[in-house]
């Protein structure tokens, strides 16, 4: 398809006026207003009010409440915060049993209502215009490719003296010999997900079940299918748009996709690497500048790009290793971001080839098609906070000229040792990606849309999640060490 700034063609998108919303409200019947806002680490965090508080004012008065105990917020003698409804985010919840409207949110300070510069979205806000006061271009096209399991079963814990984690499906290749009265013996193999019809495929009209409830909410999706993994892997597709509402987007997708698995009582996870032995979940991001209806990435450079387009990979690949700071940002990110697997480690960029950290699709001679993807992402990010990044990266990369060096047009995976020691790879772990970020984080401080107390608050808070993990004895440990 072509990636361009979508059109609002959607019933729930064209309610972007508060007297509209208000008027969406009356004709379902909605109880109740949702107000729903974006934490730090990407929580999709809520609190709902009468429909009576829903009036035009409201938008830009904005809801009160405690943003003591959200996650790196405030501190509990400066807690009130505002949070200021975005009109066009408006739709109806298809999840609560009483009619209720969805507002998504961005947060502002109270009394002088200026924007809140921890609130993701506000970062991705401040991002956008970043891009415009540059004069490069109007606006950053965003379209992520998440991929997630559906389990049948999940269950861990952890205490002083032990962990276990179990995770199932009933299509899982481990499942060839449980009794399941009758067990029909159709499992999928191991990285042989991609993708046989049914009776392998037992989700098909589970995944279409998501894309319908997507559309109707305004989310215009592109494809659906299983992916290479066993045991329910699956990606659903949905079509470009700006940076903002693409973040607004992948939220609500999320939500969607956990909900409705739920109500079949199943359970949906964007953890990068719930299984051992078969393909992680990433988030393929395909990105493009645009001014007015012109693309700029179209051009007779190398794959049919402009050498703005180049430069932009230059951008990304110089500063791949911070970027995966907050593109992957658990610990469980780097059990899948291995060198020698088929993951996008290596930092280098082609056309066509998926071995490559930065990739050009072909599949479309058109100048509107005209993309980079970046490959290393992985859902457990924060959308707003993983695009805006990628887009600073990309425009430093534009006005510093950064040449991304020579395509490698190879296998990386079946390069010589001694080649392959040659290209960059992304850290190893998430310690590894916050030292790329302490070192090298001046790209985001630009245009104040990241600032250096939100890297401080977000490092300090991942550094503490890796210790916890160090901290703890990993139940492999006891097989090879118990015996020492």
């Amino acid at each position: 398809s072509q990636q361009k700034p979508n059109e609002k063609d959607s019933k729930t998108r064209e309610m972007s006026t508060p007297n509209k919303v208000i008027e969406m409200a009356k004709k379902a019947g909605a109880k109740m207003v949702d107000i729903k806002f974006v934490d730090t680490f990407g929580t999709w965090q809520h609190f709902s009010v009468p429909i009576r508080e829903l009036t035009a004012g409201i938008f830009k008065e904005g809801f009160g409440f405690d943003g003591s105990s959200i996650r790196g917020w405030k501190s509990i003698e400066s807690s009130d915060m505002l949070a200021l409804p975005d009109p066009t985010t408006a739709f109806i919840d298809p999840f609560c049993q009483i009619p209720t409207l969805s507002l998504t949110c961005t947060i502002a300070e109270t009394g002088t209502k200026e924007p809140y510069s921890r609130d993701p979205r506000g970062i991705a806000q401040k991002a956008e215009q970043y891009l415009k006061s540059t004069k490069i271009a109007d606006s950053a096209v965003f379209g992520p490719e998440a991929e997630f399991f559906i389990f049948d079963n999940v269950q861990y814990d952890h205490s002083a003296n032990g962990c276990f984690y179990s995770v199932d499906s009933s299509e899982g290749i481990w499942n060839t010999g449980r009794d399941e009265m009758p067990n029909l013996g159709f499992k999928v193999r191991h990285k042989e997900g991609y993708f046989p019809v049914p009776p392998l495929d037992t989700q098909q009209d589970l995944r279409t079940e998501m894309v319908l409830a997507l559309e109707e909410l305004g989310i215009q999706i592109e494809a659906q299918h299983h992916e290479v993994a066993t045991a329910g892997q699956a990606e659903i597709d949905f079509r470009f748009d700006t940076l903002v509402k693409t973040a607004d987007s992948m939220m609500l997708y999320k939500y969607v996709i956990k909900n409705i698995a739920r109500q079949h009582d199943k359970s949906a996870t964007f953890m990068p690497k719930p299984l051992f032995g078969d393909n992680g979940s990433g988030m393929h991001t395909h990105s493009s500048l645009w001014k007015g209806n012109k693309p700029l990435f179209a051009g007779r450079e190398y794959a049919g790009l402009s050498q703005m387009a180049l430069y932009y990979i230059g951008g990304i690949l110089k500063h791949a290793k911070a970027l995966c700071a907050l593109s992957n940002p658990t610990t469980n990110s780097y059990k899948r971001l291995v060198p020698g697997f088929e993951a996008p480690v290596n930092l280098a960029y082609s056309a066509r080839n998926r071995s490559a950290a930065v990739r050009i699709p072909t599949y479309s001679d058109s100048p509107k098609a005209k993309r980079v993807e970046f490959r290393p992402p992985d859902a457990s990010s924060n959308p707003y906070l993983c695009y805006s990044a990628l887009l600073m990266a990309g425009l430093d990369g534009i006005l510093n000229k950064v040449d991304p060096g020579e395509p490698m047009d190879k296998n990386l995976y079946e390069l010589a040792p001694e080649e392959l020691a040659k290209v960059p790879q992304v850290p190893g772990s998430l310690d590894g990606a916050l030292d790329e970020l302490e070192k090298d984080h001046e790209f985001l401080l630009k245009g104040d849309v990241f600032t250096k107390d939100f890297l401080e608050t977000w490092m300090g808070k991942k550094r503490a999640e890796a210790d916890d993990l160090r901290l703890r004895p990993h139940p492999y440990e006891f097989f090879m060490y118990y015996d020492v």
